[in-house]
């Protein structure tokens, strides 16, 4: 887990926001979507200990520092431990004490006060080492959600937090659901695309049509927001591919929070059928997606679809410490992506869907750093995101938080939130390589929240007429987006939309994305 974070990922904290040096909690979700490490929470408690510090410093690969009477605060940059760092310049008195009236009175407290701060610190050594080792191995590395909210969730299941009970029973249901779901592969559609070759992913595209004035139908003419039902029909890959990642990752999840084997050995089953046996995998390229009947073979704008792989490769990281995904299992998959994001990066196909401006692009870059940091090229990640600041963001949003690009499609409101989801994934990406979307251009007019704002009135009113094309339907939708903006933002408006919403204390989000 060390490894996926950057070792200067520091968060400090001012004396004003320390209760009995204890840390409290801020409004910034940079603080609250920290994790729960089993070194850091108890090392706020004895933080002037150097052999807690060294202890602390093995465990993070940090530096210590021995603590001032007046640490200082900065924000921290990434998802990573609660890693305080204090002053050099230690004092273990802020000023020249008085000299005491009684020596020996003097002497017998220090004596007293050794021997006090000696034993807290043998009782916590021993306790820290115990967790230390009993959490760490389990902790699985998934980019797709804040750093330590796997453990936070899992520790408030384990004491019965009843915030958490309606989406875990869900989560549990859904996971018994998933172990009859047979293993899927690309082999299961009736013929090949154009390449003649099974293994290789085929879709049509949603909103094409035959011509109804050509004999044959050919060329496919496009209607946008009618949806071709053959798009989704046995012919096409594209509905197996979501049935795949979405039960995978369901059952991953039941894997980490119950450890019971037989999730995992399903899941591990899964994979293994879609992506590594020689006789059903799929190749590593999307160069057949959306194709056009009569126009195109493939499209660019076929990658989207490849958007699910992101939750296959947070499956593989809940399934670490399985007996059934085995170090060879792991290789395989991380090979595989690497040559998947190898194709994106080279293929005319791939090259295409790089420089779409609207949410095509966004879900390019959401993907390609997931990969790119899943497969170990945590530069390449880096760059990606920093990157979007001014290819995405800088030009798909209005000051007034709106999307030209997206409110031009039939189904605008629809797409300006899909848009805004590719985006918010991206910017919780960057916070594992220290880049900040969320705040981009500036703290006090952030983009992405006023992406957000911009749709938000017609998640707060039902009755709210939405402007442009297309009906806004009756679910809005918005509850995963305002979970999160809730955490970076505290703004009270998302935290009212999310309790209006019908069922929202059952969706998965908010086992990772807590409102209190």
């Amino acid at each position: 887990m060390v490894d996926s974070i950057s070792a200067d990922y520091k968060l400090m904290t001012n004396s004003s926001e320390m209760q009995t040096n204890h840390v409290t909690p801020t409004a910034s979700r940079r603080y609250r979507r920290l994790p729960a490490c089993s070194l850091c929470e108890p090392w706020n408690f004895f933080s002037d200990s150097p052999k807690l510090a060294s202890s602390h410093q093995s465990h993070h690969g940090g530096s210590y520092s021995p603590p001032s009477p007046s640490p200082k605060k900065e924000r921290g940059r990434g998802r990573g431990c609660q890693l305080l760092v204090f002053s050099p310049n230690f004092s273990r008195t802020a000023a020249p004490r008085k000299p005491p009236s009684s020596a020996g009175t003097s002497e017998k407290h220090h004596h007293h006060a050794l021997s006090t701060v000696t034993l807290w610190a043998i009782l916590l050594t021993f306790f820290l080492t115990s967790q230390a080792m009993a959490l760490e191995p389990n902790t699985p590395i998934v980019y797709g959600l804040p750093a330590g909210a796997l453990p936070k969730a899992k520790a408030k299941i384990t004491s019965g937090d009843p915030s958490l009970k309606p989406a875990y029973h869900k989560l549990i249901q859904d996971a018994d659901k998933a172990l009859k779901v047979k293993p899927l592969s690309v082999m299961d559609k009736p013929k090949a695309g154009a390449s003649g070759d099974k293994h290789d992913y085929y879709s049509t595209a949603p909103y094409f049509w035959p011509d109804r004035n050509k004999p044959d139908g050919l060329p496919y003419i496009r209607r946008d927001g009618f949806k071709n039902p053959d798009s989704h029909n046995e012919s096409s890959d594209s509905p197996r591919i979501v049935k795949m990642a979405t039960t995978v990752h369901t059952l991953a999840l039941a894997y980490y929070f119950t450890g019971k084997e037989d999730y995992a050995k399903h899941a591990a089953k899964l994979l293994r059928v879609w992506f590594l046996d020689p006789s059903t995998k799929m190749n590593p390229n999307f160069n057949q997606a959306q194709a056009v009947p009569g126009l195109y073979t493939g499209r660019g704008t076929g990658m989207v679809e490849s958007r699910n792989l992101t939750s296959v490769m947070d499956a593989v990281g809940l399934l670490q410490g399985s007996s059934h995904w085995s170090k060879a299992d792991q290789g395989a998959m991380v090979s595989w992506m690497k040559d998947f994001l190898d194709w994106a990066q080279t293929s005319k196909i791939g090259k295409a869907e790089k420089v779409a401006k609207n949410n095509h692009g966004s879900f390019y870059d959401m993907q390609t750093t997931h990969m790119a940091l899943f497969t170990g090229q945590k530069e390449l990640a880096k760059t990606i995101v920093e990157s979007a600041k001014t290819n995405r963001i800088a030009l798909q949003f209005k000051p007034d938080g709106s999307q030209p690009l997206e409110l031009a499609r039939e189904d605008s409101f629809g797409y300006s939130k899909f848009n805004l989801q590719a985006l918010f994934d991206l910017a919780g990406l960057g916070e594992y390589v220290g880049v900040d979307l969320w705040h981009y251009p500036t703290p006090d007019a952030p983009s992405l929240k006023r992406g957000l704002d911009f749709l938000l009135p017609y998640a707060e009113d039902s009755a709210k007429e939405w402007p442009y094309e297309h009906e806004k339907k009756a679910s809005h939708g918005l509850q995963p987006l305002l979970r999160q903006a809730w955490l970076i933002y505290r703004d009270e408006r998302y935290l009212k939309a999310v309790h209006q919403a019908p069922g929202a204390e059952r969706e998965r989000d908010a086992l990772f994305y807590p409102l209190q």
